[in-house]
């Protein structure tokens, strides 16, 4: 649920009220909590925020923060805990293990599959379908993920560990925890009557596996060849059992060896790997990465050329430089013809010696168990809009109109509690206003539509010349004064991120038409930056769009910041780009009325 970045919509202190009812819902939701545990989760005194954010699917979730870290969520009214409070209390709800690789998997956003989970010598605890879980690693009763069983106990057992075991909802290392201190789990020494034993497997596997775990996570981020291997195992809901799996694995690549102990020496086959075999690596990843983040089935069929140079070369990651020819394949036809065989996709000559992608599973294993590299997907909502579900990871910053308290305003804000350069938003300089009104008993008896001017009113809200003649505000007239005679601020929260308070009003998007020689027409695009647009890549997009250069230039009379500017009126491609695909306010773009009109063809 937090495999990708949310966006918080507001972070305030809780109220007392509040305060009480959370704690009864906690001691409801867990009748297991001691008095003294459920203080610690929810305390008397100590600050305890509330955190109301929207998960990149859309779902909204509350999360309430003691501190710094979040030790609860709460969604469609079911309340769960985090993994710091589960740190906590370790035992408080009941627990399976998995082994260490499937960890980046969970983290991935998989869910945990029955294969995947260790059957200890004790048996397995006994739980009902929808109970809440805990997810441990073999050797460590330190919960690293939560979830909610799908099958009983009993039915797990009775479907030989085959199928999807839980849904799994929050996970360490994941965006949610990162909105904590981000600590570590600690070492807790499983309880006695907890052997670790997985079905199919010999006990000498697990030796030392706890500290390699850090190596096979860096193993699974690298490559992909091996994330669809113990994908077989662990995501898909094969109808082989584990042994099976396993087995399958070792035939493809010509070992006796586990799948757990080839993934263990991956790090030393990595570095004895070819410069051939590496690049083939990174065919891999960008050609994967490209499926499942960049292209969309509206967009097919999709020819060969423009899919390695639009998609594919856009998800090299930094530093690196992708050449088929120094691959094993050497040709891009050879690479998408072996990618058909697997079923993958399907490539078909529409014209003659013009190739293209005409249809993609996107359901392969091969897909839905890559894990896009961190440093790429963050930069997913600069490049392109995109999201790895097809959906739009961009979010457009939320803009919000605050107002500062000058020295002539003071006055009337100080009964309710603000002083000198405060920063309020319309809903509290309202509310302040009215309890100004209320305490002074300044409501007009005759009519209580009108507001009486005292000597506040007067000093703060008119000027020498009304002052003799304005006797009485309309409830509205008295807000809009207020509104007008403070200070303008506003606020810019994007996702994941802290709000960033500016003075003044937030500058629009600035789009002009200038002239260049010859009388060529060219589109300038500004202040994209203040929105959190990178210049450079809406260059290139736009680039690609319309075929027509573009450069990125410092702006005149602005530190960092820059201008876009391409050739041609762009406007009507520029629209569609920041409106349709951004998400864009239009009142935050200025000069869209200048786009060229579009006639009918004679």
């Amino acid at each position: 649920m937090f495999a990708k970045a949310f966006r918080v919509k507001s972070n305030t202190a809780i109220k007392g009220s509040d305060r009480r009812k959370l704690r009864s819902d906690v001691a409801t939701t867990f009748p297991a909590l001691t008095s003294e545990q459920l203080s610690e989760i929810v305390p008397n005194k100590e600050e305890l925020n509330v955190v109301k954010l929207y998960v990149h699917k859309g779902d909204a979730v509350t999360v309430y923060t003691n501190g710094k870290n979040p030790v609860l969520f709460e969604m469609e009214k079911i309340m769960y805990p985090t993994v710091y409070t589960l740190w906590l209390y370790p035992h408080f709800l009941p627990a399976f293990s998995t082994w260490p690789p499937v960890l980046p998997k969970l983290i991935g956003g998989a869910d945990l599959m029955l294969p995947g989970v260790i059957v200890p010598s004790c048996g397995l605890p006994e739980v009902q379908r929808g109970t809440l879980c805990a997810i441990t690693l073999s050797g460590n009763s330190s919960p690293v993920a939560i979830g909610i069983a799908n099958m009983s106990t009993a039915e797990m057992v009775a479907a030989g560990m085959k199928g999807k075991g839980f849904t799994v909802l929050h996970t360490y290392m994941d965006h949610l925890w990162g909105f904590g201190d981000k600590s570590c789990p600690p070492i807790i020494t499983p309880l006695e009557g907890e052997p670790s034993k997985v079905m199919g497997s010999e006990e000498e596997e697990q030796e030392n596996e706890e500290g390699k775990v850090q190596e096979l996570e860096n193993s699974f981020s690298v490559d992909s060849s091996l994330q669809r291997g113990f994908g077989n195992l662990i995501v898909e809901e094969t109808t082989q059992s584990a042994e099976q799996g396993r087995e399958e694995v070792s035939n493809e690549d010509g070992a006796a060896e586990t799948v757990r102990e080839e993934s263990l020496e991956v790090s030393q086959e990595i570095e004895d790997t070819s410069p051939q075999e590496r690049m083939d690596v990174l065919l891999h990843q960008c050609f994967f990465h490209a499926l499942k983040c960049k292209v969309k089935k509206s967009e097919l069929p999709l020819l060969t050329s423009t899919f390695l140079r639009n998609y594919m070369f856009s998800c090299c990651p930094k530093g690196q430089q992708l050449d088929i020819k120094k691959s094993s394949y050497k040709k891009f036809s050879k690479f998408l013809q072996s990618m058909q065989q697997q079923k993958i996709l399907q490539v078909k000559e529409l014209s003659k010696g013009v190739e293209s992608i005409v249809d993609v599973d996107w359901k392969h294993i091969s897909i839905r168990s890559f894990v896009v590299p961190e440093t790429e997907e963050s930069e997913l909502p600069a490049q392109d809009g995109r999201s790895c579900d097809g959906e739009q990871p961009y979010h457009a910053p939320e803009i919000t109109p605050l107002y500062g308290i000058s020295s002539k305003m003071a006055p009337l804000f100080q009964e309710s509690g603000y002083k000198k350069s405060d920063i309020l938003t319309s809903s509290e300089v309202r509310s302040a206003v009215i309890n100004y009104v209320k305490i002074n008993e300044l409501v007009d008896e005759t009519n209580k539509n009108f507001v009486k001017v005292n000597p506040i009113l007067c000093d703060c809200l008119l000027n020498k010349s009304e002052q003799d003649e304005i006797l009485k505000f309309k409830w509205d007239d008295l807000l809009s004064r207020c509104l007008d005679q403070l200070q303008r601020f506003h606020q810019v929260t994007f996702a994941g991120h802290e709000p960033i308070v500016r003075k003044g009003y937030i500058d629009p998007i600035e789009i002009t038409i200038g002239q260049r020689s010859s009388n060529k027409k060219v589109t300038i695009i500004k202040n994209l930056e203040l929105y959190g647009l990178d210049p450079q890549i809406v260059a290139n997009i736009l680039q690609q769009k319309v075929q027509a250069s573009a450069t990125v230039t410092p702006l005149p009379g602005a530190k960092d910041r820059a201008q876009v500017q391409i050739q041609g009126n762009q406007i009507n491609h520029l629209a569609k780009l920041l409106l349709e695909d951004y998400h864009l306010p239009r009142k935050y773009i200025r000069g869209l009325e200048k786009a060229p009109k579009i006639g009918r063809k004679k």
